[in-house]
């Protein structure tokens, strides 16, 4: 009886504060030592040194509602929101905790229990309404292109009065990016390979599919057609499937799982029907996304088999440009240019030496690096526009970092970070200093021209 009542006197194990459907694998929580190596490269950390919106911080507040001894209420809502999932503390960290996991399928969690204030979600539903759908944003785009154009902009700019505007409203306005003249250009569905049948390349005979993006292929087409021209001067034929749509990237850093997963079976079956033997990537927030569909997938009967095989397929322009020897000479590009490392690329896809090479490789390119190369820029996917005032303090020291390398211009992977670099620009009254992808830089080596003729032909598209 003693024995019994012993038993039954055990206190029973707590119940999970997270619902049961993929929760943080508490394996991956094991994982990390709690040794604080992610703390000087966190961005959240950096500003304000708090232990809860550091990454160690996080995952113990991951263990702890794990095992039924903390709440999913607002305050562990709000240090998961303020996490910008740049990923640097995987870099960082000796221990090989997969972060990007556990955050991912904590922000699943708490999109789905915790309850978001009216206006807080009427302006996430505002932006899954408009990012993600490249035909709504090309309709957007003509009231911008009019507000740009007429020179309102300049005015409402100087005026000042966006200091008094609700801050996500000014941090959208001084995102905007410039609308491009031409917003109906497409590119063909499929473009052979330009470099001589010839030429000593394996890359003939390779099908690739190109990734146009949503915001992308919108705003910044001009980097798409430079990664068409690249790709095909390389040797490559280019399949291009239309009416392309978001990869889910944005969902999946804000918690929307079902529609995250949805537009990763949309995005996987339109490329197995291009019938291509890679998928390249030129934005680096898609790229980190949809090398991980296997994982978003995983537990999908019919998919997910499909998923693992097709991120298997997935390259980032640069992979791709490297895995042969050049087959077009590169012309000397005279331009001191400051690289700064998309974080998706740099700590989700761990891709950091091959821009580098790729851009040594134009003859009189000089290319600075910058001190806190792992800190964010602040854009994240959208976090600079659901988190303005620390989006705006990490711009703007990386843009002080990237002036100090005495540049003429800003190279990065990523349209986010382009737009980023160029809001902090402005702040600092340097509107004028250019910025720039860096394909659109091998593209000008390849195509022979002058650093006039670079910055003239960009100021046109």
């Amino acid at each position: 009886m003693a024995h019994l009542t012993q038993i039954t006197d055990h206190p029973a194990p707590k119940q999970s504060s997270f619902d049961a459907h993929h929760p943080p694998s508490k394996d991956l929580l094991s994982d990390c030592v709690h040794c604080g190596f992610c703390l000087p490269v966190c961005p959240t950390y950096v500003l304000w040194g708090e232990e809860m919106d550091s990454p160690r911080g996080r995952i113990y507040m991951m263990a702890k509602a794990s095992q039924g001894e903390a709440p999913l209420d607002a305050q562990f809502g709000r240090h998961m929101d303020n996490c910008l999932g740049c990923m640097a503390c995987m870099t960082a960290c000796p221990s090989g905790v997969q972060y990007d996991k556990l955050i991912e399928d904590t922000r699943f969690q708490v999109e789905r229990n915790l309850p978001r204030s009216s206006s807080d979600s009427i302006f996430r539903k505002l932006l899954f309404a408009t990012f993600p759908h490249p035909r709504r944003l090309r309709a957007l785009a003509i009231p911008m292109l009019i507000y740009q154009r007429s020179g309102l902009q300049r005015l409402v700019r100087a005026t000042g009065i966006l200091k008094f505007s609700p801050k996500r409203f000014a941090a959208m306005e001084s995102l905007l990016p410039t609308v491009p003249k031409n917003l109906r250009r497409r590119l063909p569905r499929v473009t052979p390979a330009t470099a001589p049948s010839n030429a000593a390349t394996k890359a003939h005979g390779t099908r690739v599919g190109m990734l146009t993006g949503c915001v992308q292929q919108v705003f910044f087409q001009h980097v798409n057609e430079a990664t068409l021209r690249v790709l095909a001067a390389e040797g490559y034929e280019v399949v291009i499937p239309q009416q392309q749509s978001c990869c889910g990237a944005l969902m999946v850093h804000c918690g929307a799982e079902e529609d995250a997963r949805s537009l990763a079976r949309k995005t996987i079956a339109m490329f197995e029907a291009a019938n291509v033997d890679y998928i390249v990537i030129n934005a680096a927030g898609c790229g980190s996304t949809m090398k991980e569909y296997g994982h978003l997938l995983r537990e999908d009967a019919v998919w997910s088999e499909r998923a693992k095989i097709f991120s298997s397929r997935c390259r980032d322009i640069s992979e791709v440009l490297l895995s042969h020897p050049p087959q077009q000479p590169r012309n000397p590009l005279a331009l001191r240019v400051a690289y700064q490392d998309a974080c998706h690329l740099r700590h989700a896809q761990g891709i950091h030496a091959e821009p580098r090479s790729l851009l040594h490789g134009i003859p009189q390119l000089d290319i600075a690096e910058i001190s806190e190369p792992n800190l964010c820029c602040g854009s994240a996917g959208v976090y600079n526009l659901l988190h303005p005032e620390p989006a705006n303090e990490l711009g703007d020291r990386k843009v002080e970092n990237l002036l100090a390398a005495k540049a003429q211009a800003l190279v990065s992977a990523n349209p986010g970070c382009l737009l980023q670099l160029q809001s902090g620009l402005r702040r600092r009254g340097l509107a004028e200093v250019p910025t720039f992808h860096m394909i659109e830089l091998i593209d000008a080596s390849i195509r022979g021209l002058s650093p006039q003729e670079f910055l003239e032909h960009r100021a046109q598209s």
